[in-house]
Protein backbone atom coordinates (compact mmCIF):
# COMPACT_ATOMS: atom_id res chain seq x y z
CA UNK A 1 0.00 0.00 0.00
CA UNK A 2 2.94 2.33 0.64
CA UNK A 3 4.02 2.04 -3.01
CA UNK A 4 0.59 3.23 -4.14
CA UNK A 5 0.67 6.15 -1.73
CA UNK A 6 4.21 7.05 -2.80
CA UNK A 7 3.23 6.95 -6.45
CA UNK A 8 0.10 9.03 -5.82
CA UNK A 9 2.11 11.66 -4.00
CA UNK A 10 4.76 11.64 -6.74
CA UNK A 11 2.04 12.06 -9.37
CA UNK A 12 0.40 14.97 -7.52
CA UNK A 13 3.75 16.71 -7.08
CA UNK A 14 5.01 16.31 -10.65
CA UNK A 15 2.10 15.94 -13.06
CA UNK A 16 1.54 19.67 -13.71
CA UNK A 17 5.21 20.31 -14.43
CA UNK A 18 5.45 17.27 -16.66
CA UNK A 19 2.34 18.30 -18.59
CA UNK A 20 3.78 21.79 -19.13
CA UNK A 21 7.00 20.17 -20.33
CA UNK A 22 5.14 17.91 -22.75
CA UNK A 23 3.08 20.85 -24.00
CA UNK A 24 6.28 22.75 -24.66
CA UNK A 25 7.59 19.85 -26.73
CA UNK A 26 4.43 19.22 -28.73
CA UNK A 27 2.52 22.50 -28.81
CA UNK A 28 -0.67 20.43 -28.53
CA UNK A 29 -2.42 20.17 -25.13
CA UNK A 30 -4.22 16.93 -26.00
CA UNK A 31 -1.05 15.29 -27.27
CA UNK A 32 0.82 16.53 -24.19
CA UNK A 33 -1.74 14.90 -21.90
CA UNK A 34 -1.50 11.65 -23.86
CA UNK A 35 2.30 11.63 -23.57
CA UNK A 36 2.19 12.35 -19.84
CA UNK A 37 -0.40 9.64 -19.28
CA UNK A 38 1.76 7.13 -21.13
CA UNK A 39 4.85 8.23 -19.17
CA UNK A 40 3.09 7.77 -15.82
CA UNK A 41 1.78 4.39 -16.95
CA UNK A 42 5.33 3.30 -17.68
CA UNK A 43 6.53 4.76 -14.38
CA UNK A 44 3.87 2.84 -12.46
CA UNK A 45 4.83 -0.41 -14.19
CA UNK A 46 8.45 0.11 -13.08
CA UNK A 47 7.76 2.00 -9.88
CA UNK A 48 10.17 0.05 -7.68
CA UNK A 49 13.02 0.77 -10.06
CA UNK A 50 11.97 4.37 -10.84
CA UNK A 51 11.58 5.32 -7.19
CA UNK A 52 15.19 4.22 -6.59
CA UNK A 53 16.50 6.70 -9.17
CA UNK A 54 18.16 9.86 -7.92
CA UNK A 55 15.62 11.99 -9.85
CA UNK A 56 12.49 10.04 -10.88
CA UNK A 57 11.00 13.16 -12.44
CA UNK A 58 13.98 13.42 -14.79
CA UNK A 59 13.31 9.82 -15.84
CA UNK A 60 9.71 10.82 -16.64
CA UNK A 61 10.91 13.80 -18.69
CA UNK A 62 13.18 11.46 -20.63
CA UNK A 63 10.24 9.14 -21.33
CA UNK A 64 8.07 12.08 -22.45
CA UNK A 65 10.90 13.35 -24.65
CA UNK A 66 11.32 9.94 -26.31
CA UNK A 67 7.57 9.52 -26.79
CA UNK A 68 7.41 12.98 -28.34
CA UNK A 69 10.29 12.18 -30.68
CA UNK A 70 8.59 8.94 -31.68
CA UNK A 71 5.43 10.90 -32.40
CA UNK A 72 7.27 13.29 -34.69
CA UNK A 73 8.95 10.38 -36.45
CA UNK A 74 5.56 8.83 -37.12
CA UNK A 75 4.20 12.14 -38.41
CA UNK A 76 7.12 12.59 -40.81
CA UNK A 77 6.98 8.96 -41.90
CA UNK A 78 3.28 9.32 -42.72
CA UNK A 79 3.90 12.60 -44.51
CA UNK A 80 6.74 11.11 -46.56
CA UNK A 81 4.64 8.07 -47.41
CA UNK A 82 1.71 10.26 -48.48
CA UNK A 83 4.02 12.45 -50.58
CA UNK A 84 5.37 9.38 -52.39
CA UNK A 85 1.88 8.25 -53.38
CA UNK A 86 0.25 9.38 -56.59
CA UNK A 87 -2.46 11.94 -55.93
CA UNK A 88 -5.98 10.68 -55.83
CA UNK A 89 -8.01 11.54 -58.91
CA UNK A 90 -10.44 14.38 -58.32
CA UNK A 91 -13.84 13.30 -57.19
CA UNK A 92 -16.71 14.31 -59.39
CA UNK A 93 -19.10 16.76 -57.78
CA UNK A 94 -22.39 15.33 -56.58
CA UNK A 95 -25.20 15.24 -59.08
CA UNK A 96 -28.03 17.73 -58.79
CA UNK A 97 -30.32 14.89 -57.71
CA UNK A 98 -27.95 13.97 -54.88
CA UNK A 99 -27.82 17.56 -53.68
CA UNK A 100 -31.61 17.82 -53.76
CA UNK A 101 -32.03 14.50 -51.93
CA UNK A 102 -29.55 15.46 -49.20
CA UNK A 103 -31.26 18.84 -48.79
CA UNK A 104 -34.64 17.10 -48.52
CA UNK A 105 -33.29 14.52 -46.03
CA UNK A 106 -32.11 17.36 -43.79
CA UNK A 107 -35.71 18.55 -43.41
CA UNK A 108 -36.77 15.24 -41.83
CA UNK A 109 -36.73 14.45 -38.13
CA UNK A 110 -33.64 12.51 -37.11
CA UNK A 111 -35.54 9.27 -36.39
CA UNK A 112 -37.15 9.28 -39.85
CA UNK A 113 -33.85 10.09 -41.54
CA UNK A 114 -32.04 7.35 -39.62
CA UNK A 115 -34.70 4.75 -40.49
CA UNK A 116 -34.58 5.68 -44.18
CA UNK A 117 -30.78 5.50 -44.29
CA UNK A 118 -30.65 2.17 -42.47
CA UNK A 119 -33.36 0.67 -44.66
CA UNK A 120 -32.51 2.02 -48.10
CA UNK A 121 -28.77 2.65 -47.95
CA UNK A 122 -27.67 -0.15 -45.63
CA UNK A 123 -30.35 -2.68 -46.62
CA UNK A 124 -31.46 -3.33 -43.04
CA UNK A 125 -34.79 -5.02 -42.47
CA UNK A 126 -37.47 -3.47 -40.32
CA UNK A 127 -36.69 -6.00 -37.59
CA UNK A 128 -32.97 -5.17 -37.68
CA UNK A 129 -33.71 -1.44 -37.50
CA UNK A 130 -36.04 -2.03 -34.57
CA UNK A 131 -33.34 -3.94 -32.69
CA UNK A 132 -30.69 -1.28 -33.43
CA UNK A 133 -32.87 1.67 -32.47
CA UNK A 134 -34.71 0.02 -29.60
CA UNK A 135 -38.06 0.82 -31.20
CA UNK A 136 -40.88 -1.54 -32.07
CA UNK A 137 -41.25 -2.77 -35.67
CA UNK A 138 -44.49 -0.79 -35.91
CA UNK A 139 -42.66 2.39 -34.96
CA UNK A 140 -39.98 1.70 -37.56
CA UNK A 141 -42.67 1.20 -40.21
CA UNK A 142 -44.20 4.52 -39.14
CA UNK A 143 -40.83 6.28 -39.38
CA UNK A 144 -40.27 4.88 -42.86
CA UNK A 145 -43.74 5.86 -44.03
CA UNK A 146 -43.53 9.37 -42.57
CA UNK A 147 -39.98 9.74 -43.84
CA UNK A 148 -41.01 8.85 -47.39
CA UNK A 149 -43.96 11.25 -47.18
CA UNK A 150 -41.69 14.00 -45.85
CA UNK A 151 -39.21 13.39 -48.66
CA UNK A 152 -41.98 13.52 -51.25
CA UNK A 153 -43.16 16.84 -49.85
CA UNK A 154 -39.66 18.30 -49.62
CA UNK A 155 -38.69 17.09 -53.08
CA UNK A 156 -42.00 18.31 -54.50
CA UNK A 157 -41.36 21.79 -53.06
CA UNK A 158 -37.84 21.72 -54.51
CA UNK A 159 -39.18 20.65 -57.90
CA UNK A 160 -41.79 23.43 -57.90
CA UNK A 161 -39.12 26.00 -56.95
CA UNK A 162 -36.92 24.77 -59.79
CA UNK A 163 -39.75 25.10 -62.27
CA UNK A 164 -40.55 28.63 -61.03
CA UNK A 165 -36.88 29.67 -61.25
CA UNK A 166 -36.56 28.23 -64.76
CA UNK A 167 -39.31 30.54 -66.07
Amino acid sequence: MAAIDDFDEFYRDTSRRLTRYAYGLTGDPGEAQDLVQEAYTRAWQRWRRVTAYEDPEAWLRLVVNRLSTDRWRRVFRRRDHAAAQAPEPPVAPPSEDTVLLVRAMRTLPAAHRRALVLHYLLDRSITEIAVETGASPGTVKSWLSRGRAGLATALGDTYREGVRNAR
